[in-house]
């Protein structure tokens, strides 16, 4: 289908431009413009004035170089495992607990895990993201040589997503890194799992908690999630020998048979074939050792950390014995 116009109010959109805050490499820009333009068919004009109006962000160049997950995990808990995101979880399970039911019995995610996401990512909406997402994307597409062939991918998926959801590309704010709404969901992560749970042709993950409850678990769907199963434990080991079965992959790379074999004690509940992957987290003075599971490994799929999983899973299990 072709496009004639990439925004539904141009007038209102495109503002004046900041000198000071410019994009430097043009040449850069008329590529991905003429890109859009011969893949898209995208009106290159508006994008010009588009890309006029946007600001290059220096402080997001200096975040994005010191990530939370690099960080160790007696701090990043910190973060997290909180009084006040423990009864925010409790208080929004319970402000939408209808959607939370029926999206967990049509996609087979439980309530808390889905909840738990939220929480993590925005403290259940609070924190979205005041950056434009249009000026995050275009920032480190255009200025961080390190992974400017992934933020520009997204930049795309960013500005088909507005088209399609008849939004202002000027408007949408985010993360530093252009992560969106309740669930910061990425660009093209939007385009293929945000649903549209109330029907109404739509998909508002900034302000519609019920589509972004669905979109987190479709997500978590069509990464495999297994209804049911078990996502982690925490496990002890005698000596050294674990070291052998710690590595730097996510995916379950070992067996409980095998880790039993390093001297490693496992829940009696798991069968000896089960596929695992063993963590050590930092603590201040010393290190826990846990495996994770397939669930685990998908909570992974959302951002590549196992921090970001074990705080996830960690919080959903706060919620869920406090709200019992």
């Amino acid at each position: 289908m072709k496009y004639r116009s990439l925004l539904i109010t141009p007038i209102l959109l495109f503002l004046t431009v900041n000198a000071n805050a410019v994009i430097k490499d043009q040449i850069a820009v008329a590529a991905f413009i003429e890109k859009m333009h011969s893949k898209h068919q995208f009106d290159k004009t508006q994008l010009e004035n588009l890309f006029a109006s946007v600001e290059t962000k220096k402080n997001i160049l200096k975040t994005i170089a010191a990530p939370a997950e690099a960080m160790a995990w007696h701090n990043y808990r910190k973060i997290f495992m909180t009084d006040t995101r423990i009864s925010g979880g409790i208080k929004f399970w319970k402000e939408n607990e209808q959607a939370l039911n029926s999206v967990a019995k049509k996609y087979g995610v439980p309530p808390e895990i889905i909840v738990a996401i939220i929480g993590v990512e925005t403290r259940y909406g609070h924190n979205i993201g005041h950056h434009r997402v249009v000026d995050a994307l275009s920032t480190l597409g255009f200025s961080y040589p390190k992974r400017s062939q992934f933020f520009l991918r997204e930049l795309e998926s960013f500005l088909i997503l507005c088209r399609s959801e008849k939004l202002d590309p000027l408007q949408p704010t985010g993360s530093y890194a252009g992560a969106m709404g309740l669930p910061q969901f990425m660009p093209s992560s939007f385009l293929a799992y945000a649903v549209d749970f109330e029907d109404n042709n739509h998909r508002d993950i900034w302000n519609n908690p019920s589509d972004a409850i669905a979109s987190v678990a479709n997500y978590f769907a069509k990464h495999r999630w297994k209804t049911g199963e078990p996502i982690a434990f925490p496990v002890q080991a005698q000596g050294e020998n674990f070291k052998k079965a710690l590595a730097s992959d996510l995916k379950p790379d070992t067996t409980v048979a095998k880790l039993k074999k390093l001297n490693i004690t496992t829940p009696e509940t798991l069968t000896e074939d089960t596929q695992v992957k063993l963590f050590s987290f930092k603590q201040a003075a010393s290190s826990d050792l846990w495996i994770g599971l397939h669930n685990f490994y998908v909570i992974t799929r959302y951002n590549h950390s196992p921090l970001y999983a074990m705080a996830v899973y960690q919080l959903s299990q706060a919620i869920l014995d406090k709200r019992n």
